[in-house]
């Protein structure tokens, strides 16, 4: 499931993934918060809290995904992964080769410092 962070500044987008996600909610909540995202403000501040496996998202998710990346190629400004998942913090650290921006993994125990780093204008 992936829900959304209303609770973060309007020029961060947040989601909060735990269980099964799959390529509909991509599709149902995704994507709509991140057309609506990049219309107020033209870049793409991210947050995602991932607390499932990585092996909880369906292959339409991992789809999605890639294809989100992709569309908003020249849009990506900060991404910030926590989950204590060590594999997907320093997978992230990979985006800096594919995609333009700035992109940090962090612990869930430092949920408060990825907040702080991410809403930093």
């Amino acid at each position: 499931m992936l829900k959304h962070l209303n609770y973060l500044p309007k020029h961060v987008l947040g989601l909060h993934a735990v269980g099964d996600i799959t390529n509909n909610e991509y599709e149902q909540v995704l994507k709509p918060l991140l057309g609506d995202h990049i219309r107020e403000n033209g870049k793409i501040n991210f947050l995602l809290i991932l607390e499932t496996d990585i092996k909880d998202f369906d292959a339409g998710a991992w789809c999605g995904n890639i294809g989100i990346g992709l569309k908003y190629l020249t849009k990506w400004s900060k991404l910030a992964i926590v989950t204590d998942q060590k594999g997907m913090r320093e997978f992230s650290h990979l985006f800096k080769y594919i995609l333009p921006g700035h992109y940090r993994g962090y612990r869930l125990e430092d949920l408060d410092e990825a907040i702080k780093w991410i809403t930093e204008k």
